[in-house]
């Protein structure tokens, strides 16, 4: 349960937990109760995985450039940069008198410390890969290179240069990703793997790690030695885990939270209907879809999978499921990314009908059928909407003679096991961009990747991402190669792509500052709360 925050003698707004206590922050405190769809695995950079991380480690730590409230690139703990006229090589200003946490400076060294460490092996980040277009960094996460040799370097201690092995247009808005934060290297030397727990975590963002309660709470306070610490108007911000998005609702109606980041779409209607233009829903970056294990049997049969992924009725799930909140999915990359023209399944274009009997003569070309059932276990995170998905595919593949078996697990156990290369038959997923380009979502389809999760190995595939990487400074040609890459992924059904995402929130009227933007990203600092 929540603790008290601090002395209270006047008591302010008190947030009311099931079976738990009251707190009551002082009168002169703003806090912020801050729903989260899912508890986080790590406050660990280099451990993350997931935007639920990602939403609390953007508060805790500053990188080199940063985003505003619309999600616009501005600079963060680097103030200026320039571009080398090649492209390839970036020198970063860091701001001159900053600090971290605990007082220490933030120096260039702290920057060249947590890219090394990002791509030591003995990391095991699953991030690694992001910042692969950095000089020697696939080498020294293979670990044919050591880390001293990576590209990235402090030239004294407020100058960083980092030398990239080809023109890269999106490289700044990868610096926002929390995998390039900076980290302590002196709190990590000193607590190890406990340096992310309450007391030993350093930061240099908005805000510091007060406590954290597993599946409770997580509590950050305001950072005074933060650069623009004047101008952060949030005291106090608690990320309160609810995975369950209908008790989410209680408890933002009952004043518990200010925000959560998730809807019940099978409530969408009524909760449009009761709290009009509080609850918002529009175009994510982002796409939903089942990792299904490539390197498994029967999945290895690419026939086989094509089958079961036009057998699922997208319109369906889009329309009768997700309550038209999402829109059906045929490619791994969403439309909307500027210049870039995505590839669809070849049979997008067919009616479902079309699509299901083609389906049904393949599984029966293979052996099965009602009398011989293909028996398929969908994994899936807690949630309504993703077990009310894995419900409708269950029953959309029943007439096929495919017998699907659910597991539900929460979303950290979840993740944990996709991410530990765990057995499994197909898995729900999401991927929602961490930069606003197509690679990011071709990128965790690479043999090497830590969220290849189907464990998707071509070789064709490997050749045209490397070819868009060399690619870099000519757009046109770049966007081509990735287009031709990932139609292999579609065609070889590395993945199957079910829906595209809107964000679905609901926002308090108190809160002003939380801004709608198509990478749904909201940092805390530049939300103010009545």
């Amino acid at each position: 349960m929540l603790k008290k925050f601090l002395k209270a003698t006047v008591f302010a707004v008190s947030l009311s937990m099931a079976g738990g206590m009251m707190i009551a922050p002082s009168l002169a405190e703003v806090v912020y109760n801050r729903g989260s769809a899912a508890e986080p695995e790590s406050l660990d950079p280099h451990k993350t995985s997931t935007v639920y991380e990602a939403h609390v480690l953007r508060d805790m730590f500053l990188g080199l450039v940063t985003e505003d409230a619309k999600s616009e690139v501005i600079p963060g703990a680097a103030e200026s940069w320039t571009v080398s006229d090649d492209g390839t090589v970036y020198t970063f200003k860091l701001r001159s008198g900053a600090t971290w946490s605990d007082g220490s400076p933030v120096t260039a060294e702290d920057f060249v410390y947590a890219f090394q460490r990002l791509q030591d092996p003995k990391t095991a980040a699953e991030y690694a890969s992001m910042m692969q277009k950095v000089k020697n960094a696939k080498e020294v996460n293979a670990g044919t290179k050591k880390p001293e040799e990576l590209g990235v370097k402090a030239i004294d201690a407020n100058t960083l240069e980092i030398t990239l092995v080809a023109p890269t247009p999106y490289f700044l808005e990868v610096l926002t990703h929390q995998s390039t934060y900076p980290v302590s290297k002196a709190a990590i030397e000193k607590f190890g793997a406990d340096w992310v727990k309450p007391g030993n975590l350093v930061s240099n963002g908005a805000y510091t790690l007060a406590e954290w309660v597993p599946n409770d709470h997580i509590k950050l306070v305001k950072n005074p030695k933060f650069y623009d610490a004047a101008n952060v108007k949030i005291d106090v911000v608690n990320y309160i885990p609810t995975e369950d998005r209908s008790s989410a609702m209680k408890r933002y109606e009952a004043g518990e939270l200010d925000s959560y980041d998730d809807l019940p779409t099978e409530q969408l209607t009524d909760l449009k209907a009761k709290f009009g233009d509080q609850v918002r829903v529009a175009p994510y970056l982002g796409t939903y879809y089942y990792a299904i294990k490539t390197s498994k049997a029967p999945w290895d049969n690419v026939e086989l999978r094509n089958a079961v992924s036009m057998a699922i009725d997208r319109d369906f799930l889009a329309e009768k499921v997700w309550s038209n909140s999402m829109a059906p999915a045929y490619s791994m990359v969403p439309s909307g990314i500027e210049g870039y023209t995505t590839s669809p399944a070849a049979f997008a274009e067919e009616s479902q009908i079309d699509r299901e009997d083609a389906a049904k003569k393949i599984l029966e070309k293979l052996g099965y059928g009602p009398d011989k059932p293909l028996k398929m276990e969908i994994r899936y995170n807690t949630s309504e909407n993703h077990k009310n998905t894995a419900v409708a595919i269950q029953e959309q593949l029943k007439p096929l003679g495919i017998e699907v078996t659910l597991l539900n697990t929460d979303t950290k156990t979840h993740y944990g096991h996709l991410e530990q290369k765990g057995d499994f038959d197909v898995a729900r997923a999401g991927w929602i961009a961490d930069y606003n380009d197509p690679e990011t979502f071709l990128e965790i389809s690479r043999k090497a990747d830590g969220h290849n999760y189907s464990d998707f190995d071509n070789p064709k595939f490997e050749q045209l991402m490397d070819a868009a990487t060399a690619a870099g400074g000519k757009p046109e040609e770049r966007f081509k190669l990735l287009g031709e890459a990932e139609k292999v992924l579609i065609d070889e059904v590395g993945n199957i792509p079910l829906l595209y995402y809107n964000y679905h929130n609901i926002v308090s009227p108190k809160l002003a500052g939380f801004e709608d933007n198509v990478m749904d990203r909201h940092p805390s600092r530049f939300i103010s709360k009545e």
